[in-house]
């Protein structure tokens, strides 16, 4: 496995365990940290960014690059989706 692919996704991993223990700690905290999943206009802004990082960076790093777009697709949608909750 390519190290830029397993440290993509141990941050994924990281972001979900953080998760859990928010709901441990607060219950109902998760469903607040992902309530982006259900904005459109979040939705739109994580694609754009994973399609653009995507496609600039599989010309340079192939798989790791996709994986590493997929996560700053994921954390920018969850950026605009916490601006759109405001």
């Amino acid at each position: 496995m390519e190290p830029s692919l397993a440290t993509a996704l141990i941050i994924a991993v990281i972001l979900v365990v953080k998760t859990a223990v928010l709901e441990l700690r607060e219950p109902g905290r998760a469903r607040r940290e992902w309530a982006f999943v259900r904005d459109r206009a979040a939705w739109a802004g994580g694609c754009l960014t994973a399609l653009v990082v995507g496609a600039l960076g599989w010309t340079y790093g192939g798989y790791g690059a996709v994986a590493w777009a997929l996560l700053a697709g994921l954390l920018v949608a969850h950026v605009m989706g916490r601006r759109s909750a405001r």
